[in-house]
């Protein structure tokens, strides 16, 4: 059958239209790779370099994503549960997610955190959630920093996955020494009851953004601060996941 004359499909006037504007936008988009400096059109990375970013492997602990032989729970996770119940992580926190990362955190380039907060809302694609709450910065830091990485990453997350976004949830209720500077054992002193509930959470399935994970405390902490206020599940959800050092006492690179 002959398509109408006021259809909107792709070859009808104004789906022609819409081509064209796509194709210019894709035109006035274009850009280098972040990585390599190679043609990426309207994506921050080549698809080369997409494909050669590190991966976790897809044995991993369900509850902090470190490498487990079978996929099982971690030693970690059963003798010290954290207060998160699962974590799903894109990538291992190296070489050049880390670039990638201080990029958009330091430099102030946003462009990451939109890639990497879409590429989360993939990874969460099979989850359920009523609520997504970034990982709050005290106000002090966020005057420093100019901005809430959490926030820029939970702002794509939340849009893509249709999920509600609460950026006001959770506060930090007094400033902590920077966690990449301290030993992995002294973090979750550093931020026990640094976080604060200002609303009722009473059985929501609670999506807690950050963008790396190191010993999950401050993860932890926050996600403690929300269970009390009734969310009945928290899920942290991160860019990457930082391996632990052979000796766990020296300090990471990561925020938690």
């Amino acid at each position: 059958m002959d398509q109408p004359a006021h259809s909107h499909g792709e070859g009808s006037p104004k789906g022609t239209a819409r081509r064209l504007l796509r194709a210019l936008s894709d035109l006035l988009l274009a850009q280098d790779c972040l990585l390599c400096g190679a043609g990426s059109g309207n994506s921050l990375l080549c698809h080369a370099c997409a494909a050669d970013l590190p991966q976790l492997s897809e044995q991993c602990c369900p509850q902090c994503a470190l490498p487990t032989p079978f996929g099982e729970r971690c030693g970690r996770c059963i003798a010290q549960p954290p207060h998160f119940d699962a974590t799903l992580a894109l990538h291992p926190y190296a070489f050049p997610v880390d670039v990638l990362i201080q990029s958009f955190k330091y430099g102030h380039r946003l462009a990451p955190g939109a890639y990497f907060g879409a590429a989360l809302a993939q990874k969460a694609a099979a989850i359920e959630a009523d609520l997504v709450v970034p990982l709050p910065l005290h106000a002090a830091r966020l005057r420093e920093r100019g901005f809430n990485q959490a926030l820029e990453l939970a702002r794509t997350l939340a849009s893509a996955r249709g999920w509600p976004l609460d950026t006001g949830a959770c506060t930090r209720q007094h400033p902590t020494s920077t966690q990449a500077n301290l030993p992995w054992r002294e973090r979750a002193a550093n931020v026990r009851n640094a976080f604060h509930c200002t609303r009722d959470l009473a059985g929501l399935r609670i999506v807690l953004v950050d963008d790396v994970m190191t010993t999950g405390a401050s993860l932890s902490e926050c996600a403690r601060t929300l269970k009390l206020h009734g969310a009945t599940q928290v899920t942290a959800l991160v860019i990457a996941r930082a391996l632990p050092p052979a000796d766990s006492s020296t300090a990471g690179n990561g925020r938690d």
